[in-house]
């Protein structure tokens, strides 16, 4: 007999709170449902983004270097793209081949310039974002916290997150996500697109639960990798040319390798230096490589924990899924050769979907992502300059603070998870007789 094939009860996985404070959490929760509360959101959303693009346009921290990004790098790749080619001779190119269409997504707004129109793209997909955060909070233990921590969260990284791509990513893992729960084979095919565009949507397929809805969850995924790796094969040439340039990526700066480097050489024991090589500032001397390899090594190692969680789960409930894929990602974000400012809107978006079930495991998880997401703006852009680069002590003390932050909620994002979904033999044959 196995417990596996269906959520359980709540009174198995999770103590009930006291009366008084479920009573008083209840009444907070209709009250930011109410109308008037959802017109403030949407006030507070056009306000903080309004706020964000100011200082996209601005030159607000030295914003200039933020959106030369898809001023200068996304613009080149699109004159590239169009003729019907990925630019392979660029070593910056690091993507799966349905990125392509993101990059050409601005011909959507002919009307516009291609800067205009992908920033307007960008800020689109993020209010999608915060309406199916909003839509998920209203299901029957749904929660208005993660639309919450996603409205306020996000403009943290005031102009980054409209000047990258990662949002529209960021949208397909939600999807995904949401969709699950009550449609595993579109929640699959969300994924399988988001894998084709960014590879770690993918992730958000680990925790479904054993039986049918991850088997239609997988094979949907499957079937809509393919079919986009076929469709975009035939029209692109070298679509496939990312594979190599993502494997000569050094260690950048602000990894958690690249911190540990930092304080070395802040301390005068290493004698390495700073070159910008593969898209980022790198670290380059004698140790590098073995940093590299051991990154790799700690990402397997994640990955095997991970395959293990999944072997010996036996307790699912609604939000297991969001609640893995949110540790899954966390694991491989810290353990990765490279940690970019854009990565943390991935991780906000995930803790957002965590934080619409009040069955969620992530809870404490999700507001120290918001605090390594301030963090975050202190190092780019505020002060990646003068102090990141110029390997200060503030600089050191404020990248040492966010990797110890993030790989703190990490192990502690995996024990609680483990302990939520992974019941003791003892416990779980009770649960059977």
């Amino acid at each position: 007999m196995t417990t596996t094939s269906s959520p359980p009860t709540q009174a198995t996985a999770y103590a009930p709170p006291a009366p008084g404070i479920r009573d008083r959490k209840w009444s907070f929760e209709a009250a930011i449902r109410g109308r008037g509360a959802l017109l403030g959101i949407a006030a507070l959303w056009a306000a903080a983004r309004a706020a964000m693009l100011w200082m996209l346009v601005n030159d607000f921290f030295a914003s200039n270097i933020v959106r030369v990004e898809v001023t200068e790098t996304y613009h080149d790749w699109y004159d590239i793209l169009v003729t019907w080619t990925v630019p392979q001779n660029d070593i910056m190119w690091q993507y799966p081949p349905a990125a392509a269409a993101v990059f050409l997504s601005p011909d959507l707004l002919p009307f516009l310039t291609y800067f205009e129109a992908f920033v307007a793209l960008t800020v689109l997909c993020d209010g999608l974002i915060l309406l199916g955060l909003v839509r998920a909070a209203r299901r029957d233990d749904g929660s208005m916290a993660g639309a919450v921590l996603w409205l306020v969260s996000l403009p943290l990284l005031m102009a980054t997150p409209f000047a990258r791509y990662d949002v529209q990513v960021t949208l397909l893992a939600v999807g995904s996500l949401l969709c699950l729960r009550h449609r595993p084979r579109l929640g699959g095919v969300i994924a399988g697109i988001g894998g084709m565009v960014k590879v770690w949507p993918l992730l958000t397929l680990l925790g479904t639960p054993r039986g049918r809805s991850t088997r239609d969850a997988v094979t949907a995924a499957a079937l809509s990798c393919v079919a986009l790796l076929a469709v975009f094969a035939a029209l692109f040439r070298d679509s496939l040319s990312f594979l190599g340039h993502q494997g000569d990526r050094g260690v950048q700066i602000e990894s958690l390798g690249g911190s540990v480097l930092m304080a070395a050489r802040l301390a005068d024991v290493w004698p390495g230096w700073i070159r910008f090589q593969y898209g980022a500032y790198e670290y380059v001397g004698p140790y590098v490589p073995d940093i590299a390899r051991a990154s790799l090594a700690l990402t397997l190692i994640g990955f095997l924990l991970l395959l293990l969680w999944r072997v010996r789960a036996n307790r699912w409930s609604h939000a297991t899924p969001c609640d893995a894929a949110l540790c899954a990602l966390m694991m491989f974000t810290v353990t990765s050769r490279v940690i970019s400012p854009q990565y943390m809107i991935w991780l906000l978006g995930l803790a957002a979907v965590c934080l619409s079930s009040r069955h969620t495991t992530q809870r404490p998880i999700a507001w120290l992502l918001a605090v390594a997401t301030a963090l975050t703006s202190l190092i780019f852009p505020v002060w990646y300059g003068p102090d990141i680069l110029g390997n200060t002590a503030l600089g050191t003390l404020l990248l040492c603070a966010r990797n110890g932050t993030l790989l703190y909620a990490t192990v502690w994002s995996g024990l609680r998870l483990w302990r939520a979904t992974v019941a003791p033999e003892p416990a779980l044959r009770a649960a059977v007789v």
